[in-house]
């Protein structure tokens, strides 16, 4: 399988390259980045520390998707928009992993899944994600009695917060416990609080050093405490995941699906 790479010079692009080189079922079938990058000309491979490939860095995103049968995204959302319409244009695959997606941005996507396969997660870790339908039961069955808090850190240049798996981790647990994830959260706080009120769901957030991320979910009752804990120590589980996607896209019909669709979940 062909599986192009947007973002190519970036340290996820890097890795991608690298996980996409090591599997024996895809080929490194193009990359670009963006314009005006110092990396445009250059080997994809010499980029990611793998020696020449013999696929140089371009910066036309819509010759990659004629050139490939499924692209990877993890770069901002603006980019993602034009992506995803090249991907319904063409009839390619996309997995996407950008975060930050407002819900216009959705719309936008949602509208190219009509025409494209398109494989969207905040997380591409089959643990993660598999974190998340475990989060989910737990809120069912362990109900309103428990205080949910969800913690998370990630490297000091990260830019969003709560990061996208947090956020995927809180609408798992309010889907779980049938309440309205958008008006039932609680984000930061400061001085005199009073009493935590029954029912939001609660986030703190660290940024810090190269925390690769963890994310911790919290059940808090009167005596007791569960955790559903995920550390990452290598962001290569991240490339994995993407790669698994692509090759579970392959022959899918158009739609918008997720890494728990690939993971059967």
């Amino acid at each position: 399988m062909r599986i192009g790479i947007v973002g190519a010079a970036g340290r996820m692009g890097q890795m991608l390259i690298r996980e996409v080189h090591g599997n024996a079922t895809a080929k490194l079938g193009g990359a670009v980045e963006r314009a005006g990058s110092d990396a445009i000309g250059r080997d994809a491979g010499e980029i990611a520390g793998l020696g020449p490939l013999q696929v140089k860095i371009g910066a036309d995103p819509a010759a990659l998707f004629d050139a490939v049968d499924a692209v990877i995204d993890f770069t901002a959302p603006a980019a993602s928009i034009v992506h995803a319409g090249l991907a319904a244009a063409k009839g390619k695959a996309l997995i996407l992993g950008t975060t930050g997606i407002t819900a216009a941005d959705q719309a936008k996507i949602d509208a190219a899944a009509k025409s494209a396969v398109i494989v969207q997660s905040t997380n591409f870790s089959p643990a993660v994600v598999l974190s998340f339908a475990l989060v989910e039961e737990a809120a069912r069955r362990l109900g309103p009695d428990y205080d949910i808090e969800i913690f998370e850190i990630h490297h000091r240049h990260k830019v969003d917060a709560p990061s996208g798996t947090a956020l995927s981790l809180g609408r798992a647990a309010a889907k779980g416990r049938g309440i309205d994830f958008d008006k039932e959260t609680i984000r930061g706080r400061d001085g005199h609080t009073g009493a935590r009120p029954t029912g939001p769901i609660g986030f703190s957030v660290a940024r810090g050093g190269s925390e690769t991320g963890e994310h911790n979910v919290m059940f808090l009752a009167e005596g007791e405490r569960l955790e559903i804990v995920h550390k990452a120590s290598n962001r290569q589980i991240y490339a994995r995941g993407a790669v698994r996607a692509a090759l579970w896209a392959k022959g899918r019909a158009p739609g918008l699906y997720s890494m728990r669709d690939v993971l059967g979940l």
